[in-house]
């Protein structure tokens, strides 16, 4: 999800340089393939439906078989709507994250990192976009060439709190089946471990260096994904639902470890073609992690999808409460979640605020148990609005050129 809020959270963060101590190694230029030849997987559109969790044959993924703990039907208050938990396909990544993908006009890629540190007080998020989704400049362009609006969008919340977030040209972006790199900025599979390398400049009204490592080490790989329209032009690939998080900053404080998420997301069409409002959180749980993916369709039908993760990477889809309304935002953006009867959902960290999107640690109580966890909320109608797009230009830059 895109972090588009107009609110600094934290203290001042002064211009971020290297210490005489700190080695910064940049490991995918080490690394990475040679980009050119690099045979893009086209990104389409595979159809959902009770089809006992095979997906159709495309290259490597093909031979699929059904989901280990299985799970059908329909958690929480309503339908799925026939949509199934079904092996992860269409891409190559039924076991690790591909970067190499072909997105087609008008449609999407992105890879999603959040982690929350053991003390609570600090917090990060990093996305990688093809198809800048929250972009002002793709939707001005009619979303004609999705590699020319691409992003690492960063965002670090707590004292000295950043966000950053450039939409570049397709001459910043590279992409082989291991690495995404956007100008300054990659991201990288080693095999075990994502591994991100970050140099970027923050948005206005405090411009400084964000510089420095992150790394994702997940608990286990789930080799599923859950489509969100009953056509397949939107799916969730949850790469690491439980994983732990380093993050190591150049700029004092920023060195801790906690609670780490991967995932992704993929589509066909612009998300507000086809929603018009959709919530999703990620809660560590004694036994794993458990997502909440609900969202509001434009045909009138509804998502409401509650899935278990166990620490192996096991899925299968899980009964829980309903949705729950909690306090709105700054910007009185409404905001849900699941929740056992007689309990509300509390924020406990702000994260993002914008005009129709937030991001938050949350605190609920499911199935009995208290989890801690993070919380998006999206409303697409507001995102919708023409005079939203030049206030998002000021927080997201366009900078078209770039060499290697």
């Amino acid at each position: 999800m895109s972090d588009l809020d107009l609110q600094q959270t934290g203290g001042l963060w002064s211009a971020l340089r290297p210490t005489a101590n700190h080695q910064y190694v940049d490991r995918t230029t080490a690394v990475q393939r040679p980009v050119s030849g690099v045979k893009r997987i086209p990104l389409r559109a595979i159809p959902s439906g009770d089809d006992g969790g095979v997906c159709p044959s495309n290259g490597a993924d093909q031979n699929g078989g059904p989901l280990s703990g299985g799970g059908r039907g329909a958690p929480g208050r309503g339908g799925a709507d026939g949509h199934a938990l079904r092996r992860a396909c269409g891409r190559s990544d039924h076991d690790r994250p591909m970067f190499n993908l072909d997105v087609p006009k008008g449609g999407y890629a992105w890879w999603y990192v959040d982690g929350v540190s053991d003390c609570g007080t600090r917090a990060v998020s990093v996305i990688g976009f093809i198809g800048s989704v929250f972009s002002p400049w793709y939707h001005w362009s009619g979303r004609a060439n999705p590699a020319d609006n691409c992003c690492i969008n960063v965002a670090t919340y707590g004292a000295g709190g950043r966000f950053t977030m450039t939409d570049r040209g397709e001459a910043a972006l590279q992409a082989t089946p291991d690495m995404l790199r956007v100008g300054p900025s990659s991201m990288y599979w080693n095999g075990k471990e994502l591994v991100i390398d970050i140099n970027e400049i923050s948005s206005p009204p405090i411009i400084s260096r964000v510089r420095g490592q992150i790394t994702i080490t997940p608990e286990a790989v789930t080799n599923v994904e859950l489509p969100l329209t009953t056509d397949g032009a939107h799916v969730w690939r949850p790469f690491a639902p439980s994983s732990r998080i380093k993050v190591d900053l150049e700029a004092k404080g920023w060195q801790w470890s906690g609670h780490g998420y991967f995932d992704a997301n993929f589509g066909t069409r612009p998300l507000e073609k086809d929603f018009s409002y959709w919530t999703w959180g990620r809660y560590p749980t004694r036994d794993g992690a458990t997502c909440f993916y609900d969202a509001d369709r434009r045909d009138g039908t509804s998502l409401d999808a509650a899935i278990a993760f166990d620490r192996n990477g096991q899925a299968k889809l899980t009964k829980a409460p309903g949705r729950t309304p909690f306090k709105r935002t700054l910007w009185a953006l409404r905001r849900e979640t699941r929740a056992d009867a007689g309990t509300t959902p509390r924020q406990i960290k702000a994260m993002l605020d914008a005009p129709f999107y937030s991001r938050s640690v949350v605190e609920t109580v499911v199935n009995g148990e208290t989890v801690q966890g993070v919380h998006e909320a999206l409303d697409l109608n507001r995102y919708k609005q023409p005079l939203l797009k030049p206030m998002l230009a000021v927080r997201v830059p366009r900078r078209k050129g770039w060499t290697f």
